[in-house]
């Protein structure tokens, strides 16, 4: 039996099957084009490292706690996160930085408060409006100041300080990180409330001045939390807390509202920002994660070494109390006429 040659399919056959064939050459472009979309955009965020530039110097409250943090942060998005140290003008080169970065959610900013509520009354005028041009993410620790004299001082406690410091005016001096950091407007606080004068050094981070005094080249200083070790160590002796509550870590030590100066608050909060615009997906998901890193074991205690606590929050109750910091610290500012250096 011959088999006859089979002849052409019927046209409906032909005409499905070449709809198959071009739709999925059709779809292959549109799906390629999805996919670098997502990459590119914030539906896949993040997709890339993530700086965090703190804008102090290594080894002070803000590396600190950015480091602290950084490597959880890390876990939980999937991507590298790196710490960039840029310093200088109180925390302005690193805010001016993020600021004018891409708002991508690929720049963030760790800093004290300060950057946002004590800036804009210390220097006449600035590159870039804190309050307009970064977003606030998270609140990460609020850290105490603690009043510590270097031990070879006789005074043991702050009412007798205050009188040792009245009977050399001029002659004791104390640090800080730098003009209108919270140390030193704490030190103006302090000055301006008991009535004494005591000279005023700053440097570029907590770390050299905590170093000076040590080296007892300076006679107290408002520690951010960092020297507590060296407390702990008798390496420097600690009078008071410049808080409204005392610290958990020195629950015995009183504070200076206690000691007799009333309303005394010169805590700051530090925390996270990003630039003005980033999508507030982003932001979103930032503070998320970073408050579920605040309340770990691990963190906690890293930031209670430093004398602080861990404050998470939402962005909102971040900008107000950064706000509220404003208007404190901007009073003591006014009357006590401090400029940036």
């Amino acid at each position: 039996m011959t088999t006859r040659p089979e002849g052409p399919r019927p046209a409906p056959l032909r005409r499905a099957l070449l709809a198959l064939i071009l739709g999925g050459a059709a779809a292959l472009p549109a799906a390629h084009a999805q996919g670098t979309q997502g990459t590119q955009g914030q539906g896949s965020w993040p997709a890339k490292p993530i700086k965090v530039v703190v804008n102090f110097p290594p080894g002070g409250a803000a590396d600190t706690i950015a480091r602290a943090i950084s490597q959880p942060l890390q876990d939980a998005l999937g991507q590298p996160v790196l710490i960039e140290n840029r310093a200088g003008a109180n925390g302005n080169i690193g805010g001016e930085n993020v600021a004018r970065a891409q708002p991508d959610g690929y720049t963030l900013l760790m800093s004290s408060g300060g950057m946002v509520s004590v800036n804009p009354h210390l220097y006449p005028k600035m590159s870039f409006d804190p309050a307009k041009d970064l977003v606030p993410v998270a609140a990460a620790a609020r850290v105490l100041v603690f009043l510590v004299i270097k031990p070879s001082l006789p005074p043991q406690n702050v009412k007798d300080f205050i009188a040792y410091v009245k009977e050399r005016p001029g002659k004791l001096s104390y640090g800080s990180p730098g003009t209108g950091s919270s140390p030193h407007l704490a030190g103006e606080m302090f000055k301006s409330q008991v009535g004494l004068y005591a000279l005023h050094v700053p440097y570029r981070g907590a770390a050299p001045a905590l170093q000076d005094l040590l080296a007892g080249q300076l006679d107290f200083y408002f520690d951010p939390g960092i020297g507590l070790n060296q407390v702990r160590a008798g390496k420097l002796r600690l009078l008071a807390v410049g808080s409204p509550g005392r610290s958990p870590q020195f629950p015995d030590v009183p504070t200076l509202d206690e000691a007799g100066l009333k309303g005394f608050d010169a805590d700051t909060v530090f925390g996270f920002y990003a630039p003005a615009r980033t999508p507030p997906e982003v932001v979103t998901r930032l503070n998320t994660e970073i408050n579920r890193i605040l309340a770990t074991p691990a963190v906690k205690e890293r930031i209670a070494n430093l004398g602080g606590e861990a404050v998470p929050g939402t962005p909102a109750a971040f900008h107000d109390r950064a706000m509220a910091d404003s208007a404190r610290f901007g009073a003591i500012i006014r009357e006590r006429k401090i400029l940036a250096d």
